[in-house]
């Protein structure tokens, strides 16, 4: 039926077209503010070492097993509105940080169950909205208070970052070995920038296969190519390389019209053959002219440009995709050649080995040993592809963790403990507030709260004892106290080594908040009737 407004006159206005349905006011608010928790709750239990794993299964029956916020939300089937809004700040502090995304969405779950308080207490959501973004920036600047300045190039310090996020993961049993190798990695790639440092994690290829242990993981300082070598008569392995990155093909290029060739005898075949023959020939005669030993090639290499290059001893791949071709000029020093008439000796990269390996099934091409490579590989091993798919995600929270720290070198300790703090500090501020807005921000200080509790109760501890020995602590002088979750105590973060980047906190506090206000200042859900066939209805509560 037509969603049917009156004047006041009582004449009846028909507004939206009909199998149109709303929910306003309090309705509107109560819904969105209980699918956005119900979102909260899902993945909080996910939050810290002790967090538990999802299996997540798709219409296809793929199962993914992982205990990261982004990829459970991303692979949730989420239907409602304010539930996908949640699912996008996970999504959102994935890309930019890479880690916190489940703090953010409990973060945020715990700012709307708070406001939902407020509002049956008849407090206007503007006056909410606007008391969370005030307390939001106090936050900040509290925490760039107590944040220390590391020097961004300790790797000591790096590898404790990297190990803390890696604690939370599937692979946090392998988690000092694993940060090694990402800290590894994402110094080898640091380029100077703008009085500082920038970290390209484009320039690190992860490639993964199944098989062998975590801990055969490695660090290649060069690249790794999931392709075999052309020709089973050219060498597998080749020492001093000088290599050519050809974008162009080793092939007779078609004519781009319509030609035809009129052949009558035999011998006319066999000149045109010959010519064909000769051209590959020259190509291949070319490239031995530059004393290039490896040929990678974006394109398509002739059968009979391969048979050549093999009786001369040159190794060859064919058909590597674009960005590897960029990531193998950043490597080995070589310049990406569009045409092979342009091709000179000073273009050609430099490798110690190139060679063909087994991994497992199949046959790998490895380019190790580039002297000052500015782009390198990771390959990760492990048990079974689940397990190998978790090791990638989270070997990516590592980088990028990493990433951040060079990128702005301020930390904090971890364990719940800067939240515990910033709670204390913003219930004192609250009371400097006047008007209605002090009880937001002392909302938003309890919802913060949210992160310690949830660190206790998924280690199997009290969650208000913990926060009641929490502030105990903290307020005796003991700022880096918070949840010691591998041992079920409270503890000092600054002792166990349990170090996040600033950035990463900033960028929770700032989803959340904002993720939390545009909810709350919803009054009205209209939803649309489905196109001819479907039935007209509201989003549902669930997913």
């Amino acid at each position: 039926m037509a969603s049917v407004q009156t004047t006041s006159e009582g004449i009846p206005v028909i507004v939206l077209k009909e199998g149109s349905r709303q929910s306003r006011g309090r309705d509107a608010q109560r819904n969105n503010i209980a699918a956005a928790k119900l979102i909260a709750e899902i993945i909080s239990t996910s939050l810290g070492p002790r967090g538990m794993d999802k299996m997540l299964v798709d219409s296809l029956g793929d199962i993914t097993i992982t205990s990261d916020g982004a990829t459970i939300l991303k692979e949730i089937d989420v239907q409602h509105p304010a539930a996908k809004m949640m699912v996008e700040v996970a999504k959102a502090t994935d890309s930019e940080v890479g880690d916190g995304t489940t703090s953010a969405v409990v973060m945020a779950g715990a700012l709307l169950e708070k406001a939902e308080i407020l509002i049956d207490n008849d407090i206007h959501p503007v006056i909410i909205a606007n008391g969370y973004q005030k307390a939001s920036v106090k936050a900040m600047s509290i925490l760039s208070e107590i944040a220390q300045k590391i020097d961004p190039k300790d790797r000591k310090t790096l590898e404790k970052i990297a190990t803390t996020a890696l604690q939370t993961k599937l692979v946090s049993i392998e988690a000092t070995d694993l940060a090694k190798i990402a800290v590894d990695a994402a110094l080898a790639v640091v380029t100077q920038k703008d009085g500082g440092y920038g970290v390209d994690l484009n320039n690190i290829k992860v490639e993964k296969k199944a098989g062998g242990s975590m801990i055969d993981s490695k660090l290649i300082n060069g690249i790794v190519l999931d392709k075999e070598i052309v020709h089973s008569g050219m060498p597998k392995k080749i020492e001093g390389a000088r290599i050519a990155l050809i974008s162009a093909p080793l092939e007779i290029e078609k004519t781009e019209f319509e030609a035809k060739i009129n052949i009558n005898t035999p011998d006319q075949i066999r000149s045109f053959m010959a010519e064909e023959d000769n051209i590959l020939k020259g190509m291949v005669e070319k490239i031995k002219s530059t004393n290039a030993n490896v040929i990678l090639c974006q394109k398509g290499i002739d059968d009979v440009a391969q048979h050549y290059l093999a009786k001369i001893g040159i190794i060859a791949v064919r058909r590597i995709k674009e960005s590897d071709m960029s990531k193998l000029a950043k490597a080995t020093g070589a310049r990406i050649v569009g045409s092979l008439t342009d091709l000179t000796e000073k273009d050609l990269g430099e490798a110690q080995i190139v060679e063909e390996r087994a991994i497992e099934n199949d046959n790998w091409v490895f380019i190790e040993g580039c002297k000052n490579p500015k782009a390198v590989s990771l390959l990760l091993r492990g048990g079974s592809q689940r397990v190998i798919d978790e090791a990638e995600r989270s070997i990516h929270d590592a980088l990028m963790v990493v990433k951040d720290v060079i990128e702005k070198p301020m930390i904090v300790y971890g364990g719940g403990a800067p939240e515990a703090y910033i709670s204390t500090k913003l219930r004192t501020w609250a009371q400097s507030l006047s008007g209605r807005e002090q009880l937001a921000v002392e909302k938003f200080a309890e919802a913060i709260e949210s992160i310690p509790m949830a660190l206790a109760r998924n280690a199997g501890m009290n969650p208000i004892d913990t926060i009641t020995q929490l502030h105990a602590k903290q307020n005796a002088g003991e700022r880096w106290t918070g949840v010691d979750v591998v041992n079920g105590i409270v503890g000092d973060m600054q002792n166990s080594g349990v170090i996040e980047p600033l950035k990463v906190k900033e960028q929770v506090i700032k989803s959340a908040t904002e993720t939390a206000n545009m909810i709350l200042r919803i009054d009205n859900v209209v939803a649309s009737s489905k196109p001819a066939g479907g039935q007209p209805r509201m989003p549902e509560m669930g997913m």
